[in-house]
């Protein structure tokens, strides 16, 4: 049986990295926090401009640290070139 302090050293919270190492990891997950709310921030506001329920609710409960909502925003909601072609003198 593997000692309780030994268990944690390598598998507690220095990642397998023994003691006093989690800090490291604090600024990359700060981060991909950051990353993934910026992403899903423009995600939610397009979806709901664009009253696609179904995306809202989606970009809401799935997290994916922004690769699901680049891909909306980039392919599937991106705009449509506007068919006005006035100009304004």
């Amino acid at each position: 049986m593997i000692p309780f302090m030994e268990y944690m050293q390598f598998f507690g919270t220095g990642m397998g990295l023994g003691y006093g190492t989690s800090f490291l990891w604090a600024p990359l997950v700060g981060l991909l926090i950051l990353w993934s709310l910026v992403w899903k921030g423009m995600a939610l506001w397009r979806a709901a401009h664009r009253s696609e329920k179904v995306w809202f609710i989606v970009f809401l409960v799935v997290n994916t640290l922004g690769i699901l909502e680049i891909i909306y925003l980039y392919f599937i909601a991106k705009d449509k070139p506007s068919t006005n072609t006035t100009q304004l003198s």
